[in-house]
């Protein structure tokens, strides 16, 4: 199908006055070997430039962002036919080492409204099996943009792993008092020495809760991808040779080419600039209030379908889960974030 720039195919049937039907069967009559062998080439162009990693929504959005209008259905079909499908995933394996008994967090990503970068930052670790060992990534992930602020690669699951990344994190993004860093329950994220550099900048540890990797799944799908389209489909001589690698996956492409669905199909990077451009985001809101039918403030009466008032239904915020700890959390934040005082609210700003 020719280029139409952003004018869709109704407007241009509009203007020319005929129908969209007899402009379809109009193309299907004149060009139909030029058009199928056009969108093939394209579809074939956009394959190779990523290295077989796009699956058939992500070539189908690229090929929206050339001017191309392809259901994605079509694309899926001509990809199968011309064996460009993207590389299968493998098996997952977790790494996590919980059962210690260093200080474990209150979980605060659940409950956050993001506005805006650097308001929650989102960790984990994972492994890479070489031809002769094991190696470790620890990588760092804004939790608003999807970019990854900072990772490190080396052989130990040490603490000085996830260390590094964070540290590389905070030079890179120089980010205010109060953002929030989330991470599993794993020995490396509790340990002294990670939680002093988070105290050092302000930070407010957040973990998740046992056995629940649904508020980590954004880095959780950020190491799917890496394996899928750059680890599986490449074979490394030694650390060195895939540090390179996975510098150039992150840095060059993850960060600045690659679409992200969650994004509306754009990169990281762009994403974050035309939220820049648009507007200075406010801080995030968090919420210790699951509903507002059954949790509210004390002293504010629940209204039934009959009309009539009931007794309030509240929950102190300092009913957390076993086995969580509150002192991430300044002393003002946990009064403005109380339910204690009858005028007080479900939201606090971080």
């Amino acid at each position: 199908m020719s280029l139409q720039g952003s004018m869709s195919i109704e407007r241009m049937c509009q203007l020319a006055q005929v129908s969209r039907a007899g402009f379809y069967r109009s193309l299907q009559e004149r060009l139909p070997v030029e058009e199928e062998m056009e969108v093939r080439s394209t579809i074939q162009q956009i394959v190779l430039e990523h290295r077989r990693r796009y699956g058939y929504r992500r070539v189908t959005a690229e090929l929206r962002r050339r001017g191309m209008l392809v259901n994605h259905k079509r694309v899926s079909r001509l990809m199968r036919a011309d064996n460009l499908l993207a590389v299968q995933p493998r098996a997952f394996v977790v790494t996590t080492d919980s059962k210690h008994e260093l200080e474990v967090y209150l979980n605060l990503a659940s409950r956050m409204k993001l506005t805006g970068i650097n308001q929650l930052w989102v960790a984990d670790i994972t492994y890479i099996r070489l031809k002769a060992e094991f190696v470790y990534l620890a990588v760092i992930l804004d939790g608003f943009s999807r970019k990854v602020v900072g990772w490190a690669l080396e052989r130990t699951l040490a603490t000085r792993l996830p260390k590094a990344a964070l540290e590389q994190a905070i030079a890179e993004r120089q980010p205010p008092p109060g953002l929030v860093h989330h991470s599993d329950r794993g020995v490396q994220y509790a340990s002294h020495e990670y939680v002093k550099v988070l105290q050092q900048h302000k930070m407010i540890p957040s973990m998740s809760r046992p056995a629940n990797p649904y508020d980590n799944a954004s880095c959780e799908s950020f190491m799917k991808t890496l394996k899928q389209e750059e680890i599986y489909a490449n074979d490394y001589v030694d650390l060195e040779h895939l540090r390179t690698n996975i510098e150039t996956f992150i840095e060059q492409y993850y960060n600045r080419c690659r679409l992200h669905s969650a994004l509306g199909y754009r990169p990281p990077e762009e994403f974050e600039q035309s939220v820049a451009a648009a507007t200075i985001s406010a801080g995030a809101t968090m919420s210790f209030f699951r509903h507002e039918e059954d949790y509210r403030p004390d002293g504010a009466p629940s209204m039934t379908r009959s009309g009539q008032a009931t007794a309030p239904r509240t929950i102190g915020f300092d009913e957390s889960p076993a086995g969580y700890s509150l002192a991430s959390c300044s002393p003002a934040e946990l009064a403005s974030a109380s339910p204690a005082d009858g005028d007080s609210e479900p939201e606090v700003t971080v």
